[in-house]
């Protein structure tokens, strides 16, 4: 059995604490030499990292390498990926889970690492193959015997961020025809927007709730049920569910098909199983989300390695820790120099955030360390235009994570001044990197740049379903990595759960099922609010 240990009472983290008094300086004129650039960057899956730009020396980097080892990242990285329980507090009740998202994309393996589950994700991909097969053949049809053409997918949190990120990332692959669209907030004028945009005789649903139960996801369900009727639809005919096993919408009386969702592949996790299977498969094609899965796969693998330069994920995870905990940077920025990623920062805030912002350790007791920071960001170049004044001349030091291509998806460009588009693209993203590394000194006080700020590059060829599945588990391992050496769980997420249970209290009085005393907060609320009974 893996031990867990405290962050607070690691070697290394004395270590690193010497270390960081002071600092490896960006600024100097002499930061970034050429063998610096080519020593401090690693590859996997089609993917440079290069790192030159982190506030790091070979000193900080050793220890780096004493710490993952000292926490047995890597031990507890296998044993999460061999079926563990890591979904756990000591002592205390908690969801008592295997946390097996990896198992999804197992699939290629001859010996899986977890079999019962990867057994359950073929027998689920053999599933959906032939449901496409049947919709590509006509056979699943409307009731006027024409194809279908779009999926919609209902659900929220894990059910819509991360296979939203992945749909708008890979837009370019959809087959002829076909699209997705989504519904995930409880906001009517969200859905009827939605709604109002499709043509719901060609429109699939595609309802996702582990549970059966999720509130938003239910209220707008019942939303487009009532839509599909009000045009005279059969919504028996357009409805599939995602759910879990038994679940209320495990059900053939309601929906074409249901596809199952597993306790063990937690929602943030999800997008790799059919959570994300179902809507990418219908849009993208079959063969394209299992690219997606081979990407993913490969990129766990590459996350097996023990030095710490030759895992992306887990040095990635190192180096968020020592800016987090050692050079005391509050937030991280996610910049992607590809505007079909603009969704991919928001599915990683729900997954980091959501993860690693807790403050009890996996054995119950506060924990003493700075834990997940604050995770953002907005596709560049626009971004230059609007928050990176903060990043270069703000008073709170932002480490940023750049990713970016050297190939467009589409191959449809120009060149003006000599070059093309992707490659003004690309020279701003790595221009950035310098900036915020090397700063400007300059007689004009307001023209003057500091530097010594970190940032590091993710780069790769082009952004293929293949690339897209490695670098979602990039994100996910870094996330998880940094979860085991905080010594914290970072697959339960009980800091939703107040404010649902308040949500209920204040929609019974809504409802006028409930009574209040008049003094209660929840009563002066909604009366200041406008919206007592």
């Amino acid at each position: 059995m893996t031990t867990w240990k405290d962050f607070a009472d690691l070697k290394a983290v004395q270590r690193l604490a010497e270390l960081a008094r002071s600092p490896y300086n960006l600024a100097r004129p002499d930061s970034l030499p050429p063998e610096r650039i080519a020593n401090y960057k690693a590859s996997a899956c089609g993917f440079d990292l290069l790192y030159a730009a982190q506030r790091i020396d070979d000193n900080v980097l050793a220890a780096l390498q004493e710490l993952a080892d000292e926490a047995g990242l890597l031990a507890q990285f296998q044993a999460m990926k061999s079926g563990a329980v890591m979904n756990r507090i000591i002592g205390h009740a908690s969801e008592e889970r295997q946390v097996l998202h990896t198992a999804s994309r197992d699939i290629f393996s001859d010996a899986p690492l977890a079999p019962a589950a990867t057994a359950q994700a073929k027998e689920q991909l053999a599933r959906l193959k032939s449901f496409l097969a049947d919709v590509d053949s006509g056979a699943v049809c409307n009731e006027h015997g024409q194809p279908f053409t779009t999926m919609l997918q209902v659900g929220i949190g894990g059910s819509d961020l991360g296979p939203r990120a992945l749909y708008v990332a890979l837009e370019k692959y959809r087959l002829p025809g076909r699209k997705a669209a989504f519904i995930a907030n409880v906001d009517p004028d969200d859905a009827a927007a939605v709604l109002a945009s499709l043509d719901l005789s060609r429109t699939l649903v595609n309802v996702v709730s582990k549970s059966g139960t999720t509130l938003e996801t239910r209220t707008n369900e019942e939303l487009v049920r009532t839509a599909l009727a009000k045009a005279g639809l059969n919504p028996l005919r357009h409805m599939v569910a995602v759910t879990g096993a038994g679940s209320l919408m495990d059900d053939p009386a309601r929906y074409l098909a249901a596809f199952h969702m597993y306790d063990y592949i937690g929602g943030r996790y999800s997008a790799t199983s059919m959570v994300g299977g179902v809507t990418l498969g219908f849009a993208l094609g079959y063969d394209a989300f299992i690219e997606v899965l081979r990407g993913a796969h490969e990129m766990d693998k590459a996350a097996e390695q023990p030095d710490i330069r030759a895992n992306l994920p887990l040095l990635m995870a190192l180096l968020g820790i020592w800016n987090r905990n050692f050079l005391g940077c509050n937030t991280v920025a996610v910049l992607p120099y590809s505007q079909a990623l603009l969704r991919f920062p928001a599915h990683l805030q729900q997954c980091d955030m959501e993860s690693n912002g807790k403050q009890v350790s996996r054995t119950g007791t506060p924990v003493t360390w700075k834990t997940g920071p604050i995770v953002w960001g907005e596709p560049g170049t626009n971004g230059q235009h609007a928050f990176y004044q903060l990043l270069h001349q703000g008073t709170e030091i932002v480490p940023a994570e750049f990713i970016g291509f050297r190939r467009s998806q589409h191959g449809s460009d120009i060149t003006v001044n000599g070059t093309t588009s992707q490659q003004k693209l690309a020279a701003n993203m790595l221009a950035q990197s310098l900036a915020l590394a090397q700063g400007r000194e300059h007689e004009n006080p307001n023209k003057h740049f500091a530097g010594n700020r970190p940032s590091l590059v993710l780069i790769a060829e082009q952004l293929t379903p293949y690339a897209m599945g490695a670098l979602l588990a990039l994100y996910e391992h870094r996330i998880a990595f940094q979860g085991f050496c905080w010594n914290i769980n970072s697959f339960d997420q009980e800091g939703v759960q107040l404010g649902k249970l308040l949500a209920d209290r204040l929609l019974g009085v809504m409802a006028g099922g409930k009574e209040l005393s008049p003094d209660a907060p929840e009563s002066s609320l909604l009366q200041a609010a406008g919206m007592a009974a």
